[in-house]
């Protein structure tokens, strides 16, 4: 499979895929890396599609770089590539992980894809947050005083994260979209995916034994059969 390594503005990226008019944008989540996305590419290149898969804050070649792994960084970027891509190709789907689905719905709310796949989807970032809060028996009041704190499961706090969250809500999501979700993901709960479906009008497959990162065999099985299904 044909793989050309670039930057756009300074953001490591893969083109994957032999030339087309069609291409997906592959956006991956927390611990991810722009190659992450081959598996992905040899099942849509042979469907007549490329990939371009980029590195978010922090990671992959951008590992150097610390604090950036923020909306306000990544979302402006998201931009910037998507302009980049609506001047080089016709049709456009969106393929993202994690917390790499809630980065695009920030980024891409005006935007309207042929298609998109959400895999494990941070869908409300202030319900997960809250979360973290009660699991670390932290009050809002003392994550107001303090701004920021590190929590014994690995996660830093924000009070100004938490207040982003707040000040841009996603409101609205035009694209068609379908999700694989895992029985077993400890950072959104299921009511939180039929909220957003029921709300977008999209639709959601299940992994009852799944977990919130696709990595064993039969997860992975099950990830490629999905996106064999959906693309």
């Amino acid at each position: 499979m044909n793989k050309i390594r670039f930057q756009i503005e300074n953001i490591p990226a893969i083109l994957w895929g032999e030339p087309s008019p069609k291409i997906y944008l592959y956006v991956h989540g927390k611990g991810g890396r722009k190659e992450e996305s081959e598996g992905f590419a040899e099942i849509v290149c042979g469907k007549g599609w490329q990939v371009l898969s980029i590195d978010l804050p922090e990671h992959g070649e951008r590992s150097f770089e610390k604090n950036t792994l923020k909306p306000w960084q990544a979302v402006p970027e998201l931009q910037n590539v998507m302009q980049y891509l609506k001047l080089r190709w016709e049709t456009i789907g969106l393929r993202a992980n994690s917390l790499g689905a809630w980065f695009s719905m920030l980024a891409f709310e005006n935007e309207v894809f042929a298609k998109c796949l959400f895999v494990s989807p941070i869908l409300d970032m202030e319900h997960l947050i809250c979360n973290m809060m009660q699991w670390a028996s932290v009050s809002e009041e003392t994550l107001r005083q303090k701004q920021e704190i590190q929590t014994p499961f690995g996660e830093t706090l924000s009070w100004e994260y938490l207040a982003y969250t707040r000040k841009y809500p996603i409101l609205k999501w035009p694209s068609p979209t379908s999700l694989l979700y895992a029985g077993k993901d400890n950072l959104t709960e299921r009511w939180v995916v039929d909220a957003f479906c029921a709300r977008f009008h999209s639709d959601v497959s299940l992994m009852d034994n799944g977990e919130h990162w696709f990595h064993t065999a039969q997860q992975l099985a099950v990830l490629d059969q999905w996106t064999e299904s959906n693309t």
